[in-house]
């Protein structure tokens, strides 16, 4: 049977992200100093390190030394989540609305799909950006009911890891720290190109011109 820290190992290795939402046993793991020391130096035997967002409460792997091929590996990623960022950003600042939060979604959070779909299609200016949202790529819905709609973006987004489902039996959904480490991105790519990407989304929402 694997180890705890095998099982760590084999978490970040595979490039998914670890916080309290995710896997706390194994986020609790890192905090001990000698454990996150002794993992560490195994991966930078492998050119991999520990890297953080969000103020350490979201762990990933990521390269040490990045030459041609790495670079190659990471620019292919980058571009990945890039290419998502606009339908990523709409839908968070879709939810942001609805839930009449003061602050953007971030790890640990509930998002109750039930919720936010009476929300939804009792406002039809939100029906019309989920609608839009719905039909991305990165989601490429076909239907034209919020109730599908939703479902659909829900599965791929915790397919994608930004969403957790605790439980199968109902429609309770947590953020989990891949939503912060998206925000970082967000602020790199804003502070890098001065897209401002989150306040276009917003501004775009709330004067009905979406593109």
């Amino acid at each position: 049977m694997i180890s705890l820290k095998g099982q760590v190992m084999e978490t970040l290795l595979s490039g998914d992200f670890i916080c309290k939402t995710t896997d706390e046993l194994a986020f609790q793991f890192l905090q001990n100093s000698e454990n996150f020391a002794e993992l560490e130096r195994q991966l930078n035997m492998m050119n991999r390190t520990i890297a953080n967002a969000n103020d350490g409460e979201v762990l990933f792997c990521a390269y040490q030394v990045i030459d041609e091929g790495e670079r190659k590996v990471v620019g292919q990623k980058f571009r990945e989540i890039t290419a998502s960022l606009l339908p990523l950003v709409e839908w968070l600042v879709l939810v942001q609305e609805a839930k009449g939060d003061n602050a953007p979604l971030s790890e640990g959070k509930v998002v109750r799909l039930n919720e936010l779909q009476s929300v939804i299609e009792d406002t039809p200016a939100f029906s019309e950006q989920l609608a839009k949202i719905a039909k991305y790529s990165l989601f490429n819905s076909t239907s034209s009911t919020v109730d599908a709609q939703l479902k659909l973006v829900f599965k791929r987004l915790t397919e994608l890891g930004y969403l957790l489902r605790p439980n199968p039996d109902n429609q309770i959904f947590l953020a989990t720290g891949k939503v912060d480490y998206l925000f970082e991105v967000i602020r790199f790519i804003d502070d890098s190109e001065n897209l401002n990407l989150a306040k276009q989304a917003e501004e775009a929402i709330k004067q009905g011109d979406l593109l």
